[in-house]
């Protein structure tokens, strides 16, 4: 086995010989050998596969303890964790940066709008049980300023998903919303879903819930998400989707992310602007586990009305075998006479 010193290896790793020290210590990247009078690190050769993919990793701006797990899978299963993890971050630049564009429109005083023309949203919710699942557990609501469909989760699922929701409702019947702290609203009314469902689950994290929500502040919309659910766009035809699912992998139905156990709840949030014509929907898994988005933008484009695109998007889940819950809130944002 041929063996480097710590130098030629950093070189060859491009590492550091202080980081390489570090990946020691944190049993990341141990040497192949330390002399035992001097110390002194050696690494065979064929290491510098596993030093410069942890050196990769780091260049992603990947947590130590993720790169650990990384690491220790094979090939297939680590291009699966790296890929999970991209798709994370993609997910939270973005939020970052719609704040960023927010903050920038209010500090330059763009925001403001002709007051003669307002904005407002027409809705429609509904819940389905589909044709397999015993019961529902989903909750969706649809009122004058929230938007809101849980999908419920394990024996306490539908109560788990109505206490999710019913904590968030106390910000419909606010009287104003300042568009400058409404994440912080949303992620303060989080917190207080992720405490009522640990109660209503019975403090345990068999049964949970997740939640996106949709809240208007009279000229934007933030959007709250947690868990699978997922919330779409569509403007001039075409159809976006505004959140991202917290899956281990994109196929998989487990969860990195949901309302459960009395751990504190991490939701993206992010401002979403508005323009008169758009159509937006949040709809539970139920929907997009059974009808393809092509589908999904097609039922969305063709019902003049939020109610007959709620009844279009069920009745197509349930044609497709409606193997589970399916929950629609379809909203259209209008122009209205100040």
């Amino acid at each position: 086995m041929e063996l480097l010193t710590i130098g030629a290896f950093a070189r060859a790793s491009r590492l550091s010989p202080k980081a390489l020290r570090l990946y020691d210590e944190l049993e990341l990247l141990r040497p192949a050998r330390v002399d035992p009078d001097t110390g002194y690190r050696y690494y065979a050769v064929e290491q510098l596969g596993q030093a410069r993919l942890v050196a990769w990793l780091r260049r992603l701006g990947m947590p130590l303890a993720r790169i650990r797990a990384v690491c220790a899978l094979d090939a297939a299963g680590a291009a699966r964790e790296i890929r999970a993890y991209w798709a994370r971050v993609e997910a939270e630049t973005a939020a970052r940066r719609d704040l960023a564009a927010f903050l920038v429109d209010q500090l330059t005083d763009q925001s403001r709008r002709d007051h003669a023309i307002m904005l407002e949203l027409r809705h429609c919710a509904q819940s389905d049980r589909g044709l397999v699942r015993p019961a529902n557990q989903d909750t969706v609501y649809a009122g004058r300023r929230l938007l809101a469909v849980a999908d419920g989760f394990g024996p306490a699922g539908a109560p788990a998903s109505s206490a999710a929701v019913r904590a968030l409702r106390y910000l419909d019947e606010a009287e104003e919303l300042p568009a400058d702290g409404v994440l912080t609203v949303l992620e303060d009314a989080v917190r207080s879903a992720g405490a009522a469902v640990c109660e209503a689950a019975g403090g345990t994290n068999e049964a949970g819930t997740t939640l996106t929500a949709l809240l208007w502040t009279g000229a934007k919309l933030a959007l709250v998400h947690i868990g699978d659910c997922r919330g779409y766009l569509l403007r001039d035809g075409e159809l976006c989707r505004i959140t991202q699912d917290h899956r281990v992998e994109p196929e998989s139905l487990l969860l990195l992310k949901a309302l459960a156990g009395g751990a504190d709840p991490v939701p993206d949030v992010r401002l979403q602007e508005v323009r008169e014509g758009d159509r937006y929907l949040l709809c539970s898994d139920g929907l997009t586990e059974a009808v393809p988005e092509a589908r999904i933008r097609q039922a969305l484009g063709a019902s003049p009305a939020p109610g007959e695109a709620v009844a279009a998007l069920i009745t197509a889940a349930n044609e497709a075998g409606g193997p589970d819950n399916v929950s629609c809130v379809v909203a259209d944002v209008v122009a209205t006479a100040a």
